[in-house]
């Protein structure tokens, strides 16, 4: 399931703001075609702020009997994203996971564990966590970057998770047609044939509005934005 529908889930995005380097609450919901199978998944996320200063990030997804949910607390330095802490569950199908990450920037030193084994690794300036980086991702489309990279803490080590934008589409969701930045995840076809694209909304702080990923088997999974509401304001399409 890691390899199917929840990773594909899990790569939904937050709304970051245009050019400012403060964040904007959100809420979000999402439904999830998995075109091999008769049914549809659900999923949810939402940023809000919180009185110590940072931002708590949740996401939670579900089909049938399997769950997952995840959340990230962050907060904005220097004008960019930089994870505090990381927690992620699945359970149902398959085997049960958990991962644990704290970041300690004074230290330099993310410790943790993944599903039950200890982590303790090196940081280095910039570095994400697994749902993090969707947030910077936005930031920099906003910014007007068409070539993005991050280090991601993946397990008990870093990955180079690589993007490029493509141009812009319209795209219909269930709130109407929205204008989008489209963006592709970069892998290396002689190491991955897994495909992933991702549009994001220009006129609401590029929120996540769609996302089409293709498996290296070949199943092919879609989601689109169903609701969604920035900064208290509803998403709307033109129509």
């Amino acid at each position: 399931m890691r390899r199917a529908l929840f990773l594909f889930l899990a790569a939904l995005s937050l709304p970051a703001s245009l050019m400012a380097t403060e964040l904007q609450p959100f809420s979000a919901s999402y439904t999830a075609d998995w075109k091999q199978l008769p049914f549809s998944g659900k999923a949810e996320r939402s940023l809000q702020a919180q009185d110590d200063g940072t931002w708590k990030l949740d996401f939670s997804a579900s089909m049938l009997v399997a769950g997952l949910s995840e959340t990230s607390w962050l907060t904005i330095h220097n004008g960019d994203v930089q994870p505090q802490k990381y927690r992620y569950s699945r359970n149902g199908m398959g085997k049960s996971k958990k991962i644990k990450h704290d970041f300690d920037w004074s230290t330099q030193v993310a410790t943790g564990s993944d599903r039950g084994t200890p982590v303790k690794l090196t940081l280095i300036q910039g570095v994400q966590d697994k749902s993090s980086y969707q947030l910077a991702l936005q930031r920099d489309i906003a910014k007007g970057k068409t070539s993005m990279s991050y280090q991601v803490l993946d397990g008990d080590e870093l990955d180079t998770y690589d993007f490029r934008v493509l141009g812009e589409e319209s795209v219909e969701t269930k709130v109407g047609t929205v204008d989008a930045v489209k963006v592709e995840r970069v892998r290396d076809p002689t190491q991955s044939k897994r495909k992933t694209i991702l549009w994001f909304a220009k006129d609401w702080d590029y929120l996540l509005v769609r996302l089409q990923q293709v498996e290296k088997d070949g199943k092919e999974y879609q989601i689109i934005l169903e609701s969604g509401s920035v900064n208290n304001k509803d998403v709307k399409g033109r129509n």
